[in-house]
């Protein structure tokens, strides 16, 4: 496989003027109906000329050095490829943590959705004697299917190495973990949701939001451009991202005003109705700092004292601020159940136990699994151990339902010389013969297959109705 048309290393197939062209095109209609196709445009136009991702240059350095074509190389591109084109699908926040065999070239992917004015944590932790290079790839799906995927190129990198991430509009993206060719261990994806913006009225939250966007005005002869905060009269607003202050006035609807441009999106803060204001144009100021305090000046003489509070995007007008504001419902679940399984054989204890794709009571039933069905356990969320089965069938168990596979559920007998195999399929590689006669304790099954210890002590694959 070429890298240049490997299905991870994306390659535009329009035009680089065609791209400009439809651009402008888009520009030239204006409003705010074509915002979302403008942004689709400028996506690609960027996209055209972004240099090569850390990963996309390891595979061109194997490609180089004529390594590509090994079986092992194979295996590694296969799987990064598979992680993309089959993800886990996760809801947001989550955590995982994953083990990744050395001699196993292997790739996690988790497919999410991000709505706009939710703020992406991404945060990657290796745990290993020798650490190896780990490859975190975050990905946009395109709207088009037949486009290829795209590396999010506009992600901040915090000093302590976490990802920041928040999108201009909402989608579904994903994020892919692999480790370079021959090495392995424990690594911890972090994905946590926080809103895009700090909230603006100090010691309060969305709770306080007692009129909201697009609510009537003047019996319908406009509408509501943001949220009103209620709070006690002098308590402090604050800057809700680091920014300019742009303009500092006096308005008959606004009252005491401050406009502030925000420094990461350059979107304009709008607060209004203040009862004073402790800032001027020009200053520069931080996410948190005071910006003026509550009152209810201009149109709101005849109200308990409040912020307006506003968004504004040039070319699309004035934006909901509520999803800004919005911490996520959903928490980041602990990892509880004991990591030293990782990489293990277990057993499940429950005949017709589910295998589930999510790790949650509700999530999509892939299969059923007999009782001491044997599963690897190579992840863990919460408190579910991700499994792999002998056929490659992956999914979330609940551990309470698992066991180890040290203690044999029963004992049997070779009827005869039975080959015993590296995985429960008739094709598999033999890794020994168990001699007739010989006792063999049972670990777990799959299919018409046993999970038996040999004589010497290791474990392998025979067939059912080879044994006594």
């Amino acid at each position: 496989m070429d890298s240049a048309d490997s299905p991870f290393h994306p390659k535009p197939e329009r035009s680089l003027r065609g791209l400009l062209w439809g651009f402008l095109a888009v520009v030239a209609l204006g409003g705010a109906g074509v915002w979302f196709f403008a942004q689709e445009e400028i996506e690609q136009i960027r996209d055209s000329w972004r240099p090569e991702t850390p990963h996309e240059e390891y595979l061109k350095g194997l490609h180089d050095a004529g390594l590509a074509g090994t079986a092992l190389s194979q295996s590694w591109i296969l799987e990064a490829a598979d992680a993309v084109e089959h993800p886990r699908v996760v809801e947001l926040p989550f955590r995982e943590e994953t083990f990744i065999a050395p001699e196993e070239p292997d790739a996690v992917g988790y497919r999410f959705r991000l709505e706009r004015g939710q703020l992406l944590h991404i945060g990657l932790e290796v745990e290993a004697d020798d650490p190896p290079r780990v490859f975190l790839d975050f990905f946009r799906l395109p709207d088009d299917p037949d486009d290829p995927l795209r590396p999010v190129q506009d992600a901040r990198r915090t000093p302590e190495g976490l990802l920041i991430y928040e999108p201009n509009r909402a989608g579904e993206y994903l994020v892919r973990v692999q480790p370079e060719l021959l090495k392995g261990g424990r690594f911890r994806l972090t994905l946590e949701l926080n809103p895009a913006l700090a909230f603006p009225v100090e010691g309060h939250d969305t709770r306080a939001v007692m009129s909201f966007f697009g609510a009537d005005r003047d019996a319908g002869r406009r509408v509501h451009h943001g949220v009103d905060i209620f709070a006690p009269r002098g308590t402090p607003v604050l800057a809700s991202a680091p920014g300019r202050v742009s303009r500092v006035e006096v308005t008959n609807l606004g009252g005491k005003v401050v406009w502030l441009r925000d420094s990461r999106k350059n979107r304009n803060l709008y607060y209004a109705h203040l009862d004073s204001q402790y800032v001027r144009s020009g200053m520069t100021v931080e996410e948190g700092d005071t910006l003026g305090f509550v009152g209810n000046t201009g149109n709101a003489r005849t109200t308990p004292p409040h912020l307006h509070y506003g968004i504004y995007s040039r070319g699309e007008g004035p934006i909901d601020p509520f999803p800004f504001l919005e911490r996520p419902r959903r928490t980041l679940a602990e990892i509880d159940v004991d990591r030293a399984r990782l990489g293990t054989w277990a057993r499940v204890v429950n005949d017709g136990l589910r295998l589930r794709a999510t790790p949650e009571s509700r999530g999509d039933v892939v299969r059923e699994m007999g009782l001491h069905t044997a599963v690897r356990i190579v992840g863990a969320s919460g408190s579910w151990y991700r499994v792999a089965l002998p056929d490659g069938t992956g999914g979330y168990v609940s551990a309470r339902l698992t066991e180890d596979v040290t203690a044999p559920v029963s004992q049997t007998v070779a009827a005869a010389d039975v080959p015993a195999r590296s995985r429960p399929a008739d094709q598999a590689p033999v890794v020994d013969v168990v001699a007739a006669g010989s006792a063999l304790p049972v670990l777990g099954r799959f299919d018409d297959f046993l999970l038996v210890r040999e004589p010497s002590g290791r474990t392998a694959w025979v067939r059912a109705d080879a044994l006594e």
